[in-house]
């Protein structure tokens, strides 16, 4: 297996003895960039995001351009609703039967300034603790195929968790070192509008955390996990890494939330409270208008509620709550040390079809395509890819799981990511 020490150890040989080059941007003229997918069809990931490259987004008031053409695609899936041979006879692209046909743009060398990788929906399999085995590692082995082939690389952003198998995820994240080339991943939510527009001080002194979302495992999870890492991250110290997870769902969670604290088996109900103060979408009885809801209307909305506990190794506590039919939305709450009142905010999820969340994670997709640079570290994206493999086994196993693994160390960056104009 591969542990985080060889990881690092096999990262920083293979840097010193790369003969790679990564191929900056020229800014003299517009960017080619190969979307690589498994299926593009309405709602879909692919809709999401790559379109924003074909179509451009609005940002601070103004409908923003990229400077980058989609020139390829490869797209591993093709449902009855497929979008992907429309959107290829509108735009003018072409979609290549390999992946590697498609980075090389139908010639024998690499022949693109970018990739966008979107390994999210389409029909795949399970694996025994129900996460869906998305090709995301398959995909990105193909494309670090081709710049290992070529003897250059360009960036790569992968949408949401990089693998659902930990090792592979190490892996991605060395090839990317090995390669020399820029990679970023991760989730929308970090990037969208929150309400109030806030983020955690850099260097705060954080004692415990929760994110209360809706979804399901394996998908929403993931979200809510970055929405938790995002401002976690930035505490004191940085991020140290994840010690233990505990998963529960059904009337386990009722029983934590009765326990009052996290000592006890729950957590601290002052941010329970404070994330449902800040939902737009807190469910109401018959007939009334934002009452805070009773115990046993909890009970009776959320029909299986899922409950994330985990520990950071520097002693940080986290619950990751999903109470679909209790809200529609994620928001935050962190208790911080000597302060009464918990910090807390809503990430806001314009609704669809404009669902302009996606544009503000393809905005920093775009950033780092033009400069070369991530703007934050890919290490956020592993560890919760590691948070919610971890999740899924433990709901699996019906047992709390020590995570050793999951030694992830890294420094944020020291500017706010998320949309505030």
């Amino acid at each position: 297996m591969l542990t985080r020490r060889s990881f690092l150890g096999s990262v920083g040989a293979a840097v010193a003895a790369s003969p790679f080059v990564f191929a900056a941007p020229n800014e003299s003229r517009r960017l080619k960039m190969a979307v690589v997918t498994t299926e593009w069809r309405y709602h879909s990931h692919a809709w999401h995001m790559a379109e924003r490259f074909l179509a451009g987004y609005p940002i601070n008031g103004h409908w923003h351009h990229p400077s980058i053409d989609v020139v390829s695609a490869y797209v591993d899936q093709f449902p009855e609703n497929d979008l992907s041979r429309e959107r290829e006879a509108q735009f003018g692209f072409k979609i290549y039967p390999t992946v590697a046909e498609a980075v090389r743009n139908g010639g024998d060398k690499l022949a693109v300034d970018a990739v966008l990788l979107i390994g999210e929906h389409g029909d795949y399999p399970d694996n025994e603790f129900g996460q869906k085995m998305y090709p995301r590692y398959e995909l990105f082995k193909q494309v670090a195929d081709v710049y290992r082939e070529d003897g250059r690389s360009v960036p790569v952003f992968n949408d949401k968790h990089l693998s659902w198998k930990w090792e592979w995820a190490e892996e991605m994240v060395a090839l990317s070192e090995e390669l020399k080339f820029p990679f970023l991943a991760g989730s929308s939510l970090p990037m969208t509008w929150r309400m109030p527009s806030i983020d955690m001080p850099m260097g705060a002194d954080i004692e415990e955390i929760m994110c209360v979302a809706i979804g399901g495992v394996d998908s929403y999870d993931f979200h809510a996990l970055e929405v938790l890492q995002c401002m976690a991250e930035r505490r004191r110290g940085g991020e140290t890494g994840v010690v233990s997870m505990h998963a529960i769902r059904g009337d386990a969670v009722w029983d934590a939330m009765k326990a009052g604290s996290w000592a006890d088996g729950g957590w601290a109900p002052q941010l329970f409270e404070a994330c449902l103060s800040r939902s737009q979408t807190l469910h109401q009885g018959e007939t009334y208008s934002h009452r805070y809801p009773t115990e046993e209307q909890m009970r009776e909305w959320v029909k299986e509620p899922v409950l994330y506990r985990y520990e950071h190794a520097d002693g940080l506590k986290a619950s990751m709550l999903i109470m679909n039919g209790l809200v529609g939305d994620f928001t935050f709450a962190a208790k911080l040390k000597g302060q009464k009142d918990p910090l807390s905010t809503l990430f806001y999820l314009p609704p669809n079809p404009n669902v302009v969340y996606s544009a503000a994670l393809m905005s920093k997709a775009e950033e780092m395509y033009l400069t070369g640079k991530a703007p934050f570290p890919i290490e956020r994206t592993l560890l919760t890819t590691g948070l919610v493999a971890s999740g899924m086994e433990s709901l699996s196993a019906g047992q709390k799981l020590s995570t050793p693994h999951l030694d992830v160390s890294y420094r944020p960056p020291a500017q706010s990511q998320f949309w505030q104009t």
